[in-house]
């Protein structure tokens, strides 16, 4: 309580200001998109003087990598989508599915996992949720319980491998534990966070996967360029785990490849690029800018020197509680500031607190996982909504809220319990 008193009126401005442009992002208020909200949060920061104008640009300049690499999958989404990709994989998806719901569902949970670990959770909310929309078009059945697994697994399998969840190398930094030492430590739990997401995310939707798929359409051939984009989203796999195992940025790669498929089809087809940059939902980028400059707002609040020094004498005195105590209450926070800063205040403290490994991880999981619970939770699901809405679907955040609570919170006790019970000591 006496914290509470002598906190300067300042960062309560930061803190409600912050909050607001979070909850504008979700609610959009009088229709307004979502990266209005993120940047105007972030311009009142700065207009107000609680932060400087220098530390805002900061704020943003940090987020380069970030903006490369949407800016790469955004291109190659929009690409799939032009030359009806999205359209072809939907067709063969539902054709092995047998015309059931719930093998649908399976299959479509795990292209998931493998969009998610090869690609990033960013590109799962990015360039999966349409291709799963045209497949449940195809199918003709409702897409949301399908789009669903979009957001939840984007989350629930981005720690498997470092390059999953750009928030992975933030967290960690320069001390990203080796390709071999990074599956010794979270393989148990990935396979944890994976089974029981789909557990619980299949129970919720068991009444909605009933009855029998009946296909509409005739199957649409692939074209040219339809293979030069799926070579294109393969090429960028190839070249993320490359650019992981030699700890290089993941931005421009990503962006190198949406570049060169773009150039490619246009060449083959000798159709203008322009239509494919005018679809993509170039938005995106001041609203993961504006975050990022929220993030610094809350930062420099302080709020992270007496977490540093509570969480250093935790781990000292017993190192599994701290991880299980430290991971969920990140994941919790995640859902009321946005795992995007709280990564970055984890990375912060992890460094200022000198954690061990197996600590700085049990706080990654709560980063990666904990935001399974709201739409507010990470990036990806932001971006998951982002994509929903422009296929014309939504979902209310207290939906989103009442279905994140029976699905986040087993999987992510479960994932920390089992690795804090791995630890070594």
């Amino acid at each position: 309580m006496q914290w509470l008193a002598a906190t300067p009126w300042s960062h309560w401005a930061i803190w409600l200001i912050s909050a607001a442009a979070v909850g504008g992002v979700v609610a959009r208020p009088w229709g307004l998109p979502e990266a209005w909200w993120a940047v105007a949060g972030g311009v009142a920061l700065t207009v107000s003087s609680l932060i400087s104008s220098a530390d805002a640009a900061a704020a943003v300049l940090q987020g380069s990598d970030v903006y490369l690499f949407l800016a790469g999958m955004m291109l190659l989404s929009e690409l799939a989508r032009r030359e009806r990709l999205f359209d072809w994989l939907a067709a063969v998806a539902v054709a092995h599915s047998g015309g059931s719901p719930r093998r649908l569902f399976t299959l479509v949970y795990a292209v998931g996992i493998l969009v998610t670990v090869l690609l990033s959770n960013d590109a799962t909310a990015v360039v999966l949720t349409p291709a799963v929309y045209a497949a449940t078009r195809h199918a003709g059945t409702r897409p949301l319980p399908y789009l669903l697994i979009c957001a939840f697994i984007a989350n629930a399998a981005s720690f498997v491998l470092p390059i999953s969840n750009p928030a992975n190398l933030v967290v960690f930094g320069a001390h990203t534990p080796a390709l071999a030492s990074w599956l010794g430590e979270f393989s148990a739990a990935s396979v944890v966070s994976i089974a029981l997401t789909f557990l619980a995310l299949r129970w919720s939707q068991r009444f909605a996967l009933t009855g029998h798929l009946a296909p509409t359409g005739a199957t649409p051939q692939l074209t040219c360029g339809g293979k030069l984009a799926a070579a294109g989203i393969a090429a960028t796999a190839a070249l993320l785990l490359t650019a992981s195992a030699l700890e290089w940025p993941l931005g421009f790669p990503t962006l190198l490849a949406g570049l060169g498929t773009t150039l490619a089809i246009w060449i083959t087809g000798r159709a203008s690029p322009w239509p494919v940059v005018k679809g993509v939902s170039w938005s995106i980028l001041p609203l993961v800018g504006g975050l990022f400059v929220l993030a610094r707002g809350i930062e420099n609040t302080g709020l992270l020197e007496p977490l540093t020094q509570a969480l250093a004498a935790f781990a000292g005195a017993s190192p599994r509680a701290a991880s299980l105590t430290a991971g969920a209450a990140v994941g919790l926070a995640s859902n009321v500031a946005n795992n995007l800063p709280l990564g970055l205040m984890a990375g912060s403290i992890a460094r200022g607190a000198h954690l061990s490994t197996h600590l700085t991880g049990a706080l990654l999981i709560g980063v990666d996982l904990g935001p399974n619970l709201s739409v507010t939770g990470s990036l990806a699901t932001l971006l998951w909504l982002v994509a929903l809405r422009r296929e014309g679907e939504d979902i209310s955040a207290l939906r989103f809220l009442m279905l994140g609570a029976c699905v986040m919170p087993p999987a992510l006790f479960a994932a920390l319990a089992v690795f804090s019970w791995l630890a070594p000591g």
